[in-house]
């Protein structure tokens, strides 16, 4: 039964950092694999519903009727997605997410934004080492075109990120931020 739980895969979303060497990376690229088969089918479909099974398959998720998604929508593994109801993902989105992706109800994401849930040491020996941190958008926020927000994120309620920002740090409920790296710019009224 511990095989079973101690999986890669669940090491990564318990935050585990996985050495280059680990006995299982190799599961990785062949879930990636995996994942790409339905993505390109996904990403060659113009069916909404279809493109909502086909994105269920990818996150192992019932996705509602009310998420739209236009494709292009590209996803690593898609297991560590979590998407709730009345969700807008625009075209040519990025999420890597073995890390961890968690999308509340009422979001809204723009073209070409990223979530990257994975990264690695700044340190040369260590730097094909993968260190996961979960992102998570909380509900009625707004993520603007090729915006990118990286590991270890949480977007707050209702708060906006500009177009073009790179979020560092945890971004509070009803602000606006944007830049590089991303700063709060004004609080707005819920």
């Amino acid at each position: 039964m511990e095989a079973i739980t101690n999986t890669i895969f669940n090491r990564l979303k318990a935050g585990e950092s996985i050495l280059p060497n680990d006995p299982e990376a190799y599961k990785l690229i062949e879930a990636s694999f995996d994942t790409k088969k339905i993505l390109v089918q996904m990403n060659n479909s113009s069916n909404p519903d279809e493109i909502r099974d086909f994105l269920s398959q990818i996150t192992d998720t019932e996705i509602d009727e009310s998420v739209t998604v236009f494709t292009p929508l590209y996803i690593n593994y898609g297991k560590h997605t979590k998407i709730g109801k009345n969700v807008f993902i625009n075209f040519d989105c990025v999420f890597l997410d073995l890390g961890g992706i968690t999308i509340e109800d009422n979001v809204l994401i723009a073209p070409k934004v990223s979530l990257l849930t994975e990264g690695h040491p700044t340190t040369i020996e260590d730097r094909h080492s993968l260190i996961p941190k979960p992102i998570h958008i909380k509900k009625n926020a707004w993520i603007g075109a090729n915006a990118t927000i990286l590991q270890g994120v949480t977007v707050g309620e209702n708060a906006i990120v500009a177009s073009g920002s790179v979020v560092l740090k945890n971004v509070p409920n009803n602000t606006i931020v944007g830049g590089i790296p991303a700063k709060i710019i004004k609080n707005i009224q819920p």
